[in-house]
């Protein structure tokens, strides 16, 4: 069965995009759609701007979904998905994909992510760091007694794969966090170069901004099954779809439980629509030793 899995933020290179602009004509058309709905040419950024400007959330999270829906959208009949899912902002390139959502509500939605995002990284500086090779269960355990030591903000964030789970929340915690986590055996515990701390209680005052754009935000049911990052479950219910696009702000992403989750019901072939190849790589370590699942990008 196929699955289709759509990449979050962090995957975003200049140049993405470009080939697929001057290759397909419907590839030109959202493009420029794109730029007429954000009401700037990010086209311009994504394909000629610099690291730094394509680095900021207001412009990387709309360029990732741009180029993961493209990407889609440019497979045509080749698109047929038993299920799909999405990383982090990917899940909003997953809906969109699976015509839960419209493509401009779609983007729309990711503008309004983006800037509640960075508004609230601004009001409450926070950051990530990626734990390597330690248990899960350990990992959890030192984030709570940060907390309890600290008084301040560390969780979980995104469980990626086996070996690797990022961890997230006020810079103080993390860098306290960090210390624990290798005498307790990480074999590395890396600050990440992010703005702020997603997927966080700190990023609350982004969490009920975007439920009051979701909320006049219009929600079909999709083409096929989307499992969501707040439990790792298939949804269908646009209801249920859009409380748990909500609670994802703030929730752990259980990427790790996600991809299980398609393989058990099952998903055997997994293609990545966007740009790079970082959960092709998540994916073959999830489904390590199982023959049957392949993971690839659509140009493979």
């Amino acid at each position: 069965m196929n699955a289709f899995v759509f990449p979050g933020q962090g995957a975003q290179f200049v140049g993405m995009g470009k080939d697929l602009y001057e290759k397909h004509p419907i590839a030109k058309q959202f493009f420029e759609k794109a730029n007429d709905i954000l009401g700037f040419r990010i086209t311009d950024i994504m394909f000629n701007g610099t690291d730094e400007e394509l680095k900021q959330t207001k412009v990387t999270q709309p360029a990732m979904f741009l180029h993961s829906v493209v990407s889609a959208l440019c497979l045509g009949s080749d698109f047929q998905p038993a299920m799909v899912a999405g990383h982090s902002l990917g899940e909003l390139s997953a809906l969109t994909a699976a015509r839960c959502l419209s493509f401009e509500d779609g983007l729309k939605l990711v503008a309004a992510r983006a800037k509640a995002m960075q508004k609230a990284c601004e009001a409450q500086p926070g950051t990530m760091a990626a734990i390597i090779a330690l248990a899960d269960e350990k990992v959890e355990e030192v984030c709570a007694e940060v907390r309890k030591e600290t008084g301040k903000v560390v969780v979980p964030a995104n469980y990626n794969c086996p070996g690797q789970l990022v961890i997230s929340g006020e810079v103080e915690a993390i860098e306290v966090a960090c210390q624990k986590l290798k005498e307790a055996g990480a074999k590395r515990a890396l600050v990440l170069p992010v703005g702020g701390a997603f997927h966080s209680p700190l990023m609350q005052p982004a969490k009920d901004e975007l439920e009051a754009a979701i909320a006049t935000t219009e929600f079909h049911k999709p083409i096929c099954p989307v499992y969501q990052n707040v439990d790792g479950k298939p949804h269908t219910d646009p209801e249920e779809i859009k409380a748990n696009l909500i609670a994802q702000l703030t929730a752990s992403v259980l990427w790790t439980k996600e991809v299980n989750n398609m393989v058990a019901d099952g998903a055997t072939d997994f293609t990545e629509c966007g740009p790079g190849k970082t959960l092709q790589g998540m994916i073959a370590k999830i489904c390590k030793g199982n023959a049957d699942v392949k993971a690839h990008g659509v140009n493979d």
